[in-house]
Parts: C-alpha cells; sequence; structure tokens
C-alpha cells in the first residue's frame, strides 16, 4: 500500500503540471502533502518533514544554484559566450560547422541553460550555416544537442546538482562533474551524428539568404568589444579546477593546513563564488547596471530553480520519513544489487516522468527523491556508484524532448523547423541521446563498480 501511495503522489505531481499546467514547485508540494497525509503520518509531522527537507537541500546547493546562474548570465550579457564560441569556431575551422556548433553548445551548457544558450548563440548558428552553406536544421540541431548533453548530466548545471543533493552526494560534486563530462561526450557525438545524417536533410525557410541578413563577420562585429579568451573561459574552468583539486585532496585524506585549504577552496560552495568573482572581470563597467542589474538577473533566474530544487527535497524527505526505507529494508534486493542492471530504473523513471511533463531539471530532481531511500538499502554508496546514479537520471532526463519541453518550442521558433520536422530532428536526436547515454553509463559500472 505504501508504494501504491507513493505512485499515486508521482501521478499527482505529473497530472498537476502537465495537465493542469500548474508551477512545479506547488505540484511537488501538493504531492508531498498528499503523500504524507495518506500514509497516515500525524500532521505535525508532515509539515516538520517539508520544513527540514526544504531547509535541508537548499543549506547544501543553495548558493551554488544562485552562483552558477549568475556565471550563466555574465557569459551571456559580456560576450563571453560570443567569445567562447569564436575560439571553438578557429580550432576547429569552418568546414565542420555542424562538429563547431556541437563543442559550442557543449561548453557553454554547463553554467548557462540549453533555452538561454540556444537564443545566445542563434544568430551565430544562422551567420555560420549561411557562410558554410549547410542546412540550417542541421545546425540548429547540432547546437541544441551539444546544449542538451551537458545541461542534464554537468553540474553546475542545476538539475544534476539537486540530483546529487538529493540522494546525499553532494560532497562528491567533482567526481560527478568529471564523470559527467565523459559520459556528455558520446551524447554530444550522437546528436551531432544525427545533425549531419539526418537533419541536414531538412529544409526550412531561414535556408534562403534573405537581403540585409548579417553575415558571420557582421554578427561578431556588431556584439562590439569581447572579452579576451582567458577572462571569457575563466569563469567555467576555474569552479570545475578547484572543485577537483578539493576532491582529489579529500581522495587522498591527511589533515594538514595545505590539504585543508584545498579543501575549503574546492568546497562547490566557495569554488563557485570564485567562479563569480572570475566573471566579474568580464563587466564592462563596475556600476549599478551590472553589479545590481545583471546579478539580480541570475538571482531571478535562479529562483525558480531553487523553489523546485527545495520542493523536491521536502517531497523526498516526506517518502523518506514515511517508513519506506524500513520497508525496502525488509525486501530481497539481492536480484538489483548484483550489476548495472539498477540503473534501468532511475533512467526509466526520469525518462517516464520527462516524456510526461516535459522539464528535465523536474525529472531530476522527482527521480533522485524517489531512489534515494533505495540507495543506502542496496549498499550504493561512495563517489563513483553514486556520481553513475546521477547519470542515469541525467539519460532519463534528456529523453525526449517534445511539445511540452520549452527547449522544444526554443528550437522550432528560432530554427524555422516545422513542428512534424522538428519531431524527426529534435526528438528523435533526444531519444537516441537518451539512450546511448545510459548504455555508456551502464559500461561505465561494470568497468568501475
Amino acid at each position: 500500500m505504501l508504494f501504491f501511495i507513493i505512485a499515486l503522489s508521482v501521478v499527482l505531481v505529473v497530472l498537476l503540471t502537465a495537465v493542469f499546467k500548474v508551477h512545479p514547485f506547488l505540484s511537488l508540494l501538493f504531492g508531498a502533502f498528499f503523500m504524507g497525509i495518506a500514509s497516515g503520518m500525524p500532521l505535525a509531522d508532515v509539515v516538520l518533514s517539508i520544513n527540514e527537507g526544504f531547509g535541508g537541500l537548499m543549506t547544501n546547493i543553495g548558493i551554488v544554484i544562485v552562483s552558477g546562474t549568475i556565471i550563466g548570465v555574465i557569459l551571456e550579457k559580456s560576450g563571453a559566450a560570443y567569445r567562447m564560441a569564436e575560439v571553438v569556431l578557429r580550432l576547429i575551422g569552418e568546414k565542420r560547422p555542424q562538429l563547431a556548433m556541437t563543442i559550442i553548445g557543449f561548453i557553454v551548457s554547463i553554467p548557462v541553460f540549453c533555452d538561454s544558450g540556444f537564443v545566445i548563440l542563434s544568430s551565430l548558428r544562422k551567420a555560420l550555416a549561411k557562410r558554410a552553406k549547410v542546412s540550417m536544421a542541421s545546425m540548429s540541431v547540432a547546437l541544441a544537442t551539444g546544449l542538451y548533453a551537458t545541461h542534464t548530466l554537468v553540474p553546475p548545471t542545476p538539475g544534476p546538482i539537486a540530483a546529487a543533493g538529493n540522494i546525499g552526494a553532494e560532497n562528491y560534486l567533482g567526481t560527478i562533474i568529471l564523470i559527467g563530462l565523459i559520459v556528455a561526450i558520446p551524447a554530444a557525438i550522437v546528436g551531432y551524428i544525427w545533425a549531419v545524417k539526418v537533419a541536414s536533410k531538412i529544409v526550412v525557410p531561414d535556408d534562403t539568404v534573405e537581403e540585409g541578413e548579417l553575415t558571420y563577420e557582421e554578427v561578431i562585429k556588431s556584439f562590439g568589444k569581447m572579452p579576451s579568451t582567458f577572462k571569457a573561459f575563466l569563469p567555467i574552468v576555474l569552479p570545475l579546477l578547484l572543485i577537483g583539486a578539493g576532491s582529489t585532496a579529500g581522495i587522498l585524506g591527511g589533515d594538514g593546513g595545505l590539504t585543508n585549504t584545498v579543501r575549503f577552496l574546492g568546497s562547490p560552495t566557495v569554488a563557485l563564488l570564485f567562479g563569480v568573482l572570475a566573471a566579474f572581470l568580464l563587466l564592462p563597467k563596475w556600476n549599478e547596471e551590472s553589479l545590481t542589474g545583471w546579478i539580480g538577473e541570475g538571482i531571478v533566474s535562479a529562483a525558480p530553480i531553487l523553489l523546485i530544487t527545495g520542493a523536491g527535497g521536502a517531497f523526498g524527505r516526506v517518502i523518506t520519513n514515511s517508513g519506506v526505507a524500513d520497508l525496502i529494508a525488509g525486501m530481497d534486493m539481492t536480484a538489483l544489487a548484483g550489476g548495472s542492471m539498477f540503473l534501468l530504473i532511475p533512467f526509466a523513471i526520469a525518462a517516464a516522468l520527462k516524456t510526461a511533463q516535459g522539464s528535465s531539471t523536474a525529472a531530476l530532481v522527482i527521480t533522485s527523491t524517489l531512489m534515494a531511500p533505495l540507495l543506502p538499502t542496496l549498499g550504493i554508496e561512495g563517489a563513483v556508484p553514486l556520481a553513475l546514479v546521477v547519470m542515469a537520471i541525467g539519460a532519463g532526463a534528456m529523453t525526449v524532448s517534445h511539445v511540452n519541453d520549452s527547449f522544444f518550442w526554443v528550437i522550432t521558433q528560432f530554427s524555422g523547423m516545422k513542428v512534424t520536422d522538428a519531431y524527426k530532428a529534435q526528438t528523435m536526436a533526444t531519444l537516441l541521446q537518451g539512450v546511448t547515454t545510459i548504455v555508456f553509463t551502464m559500461v561505465l559500472w561494470t568497468i568501475l563498480v
């Protein structure tokens, strides 16, 4: 009966979000209250569990999420995203424009939401497609799948961070970032191949050159003076290096002054704040517009993610306190604990949620919440196993993007593709990305765990 109530609470969240268009924050809260009351918890304990779950998750990752969104806004407004794109184009060459767009998306979406990243780079994508005389649909899918790969797998994107926090892996962010970058590579490659082989055959109105449209050089020039390559990449690279160093220091152990300092600098909260400070170097002027306006915009962008993540934490705490952990502990889980096949469970749950309600972040939050009580019972703990669980959830959260996903509509509107063509180009690409990612994650589990 308890498992049935959990299933009903998840169905309630999906119905409220997908059918009645209720914001995921309220949907998750209503689901948490339903779960607590229906499972027979004392009413006072229901409220206490929701408050503790919300606050507990914010304690671990709240500042990290806000810092990441601030970095993303500054990269967007300062022209740093364009500078990174230009560097990639120089390295890859304009003879392989789809590959260039995939790599650009892969990098930019680490701190920037994939929707925003596509909009930011849309004029560059369009100008480069016309210069290279390749299909606009092909360039759109190459950029979209590159953005999508890191969006669902690599912190400091909020979804993977939330999933890590829910399953108790927030102290292993360095490992999750490293494994996420590795796992995202085959996902991006599959998206690139699909863009070249399939999407390139789709013709959209934007494929025809119109008089007065900007060339690639004019797009770059119209943006004005852009920051240097070093300054553009520093807000992304510095936090990743610090987190990696902190994780390494934690693995090596020791209690000396240098080790403790490296651990301090490598804690996700401190590392991302250093990323924000590095982003300050990109500000054209240190005035109210940038120091208050831009940063305020980043905080506003972070608010919905914080609320959804916190509500997911509340939902998870109610599930945990309902007694499901004790129930699971009394069950025979040896069949699940034996190998990588276990990863298909979080993948399937996340894929069902993503397909039903459209939000990758919500799918990551809800699935990780449901999986959290199960992991200790199966003996799944430590940096690498928990990181691979996050990858499995992320693989499901990218399967698939269609009409209930805002990213799908951003792509169709900016690329000029018809909905039927977008299903063939973008939706199928995300299906292949998700399947490739879970298979690759299972292979890594077999090798590393």
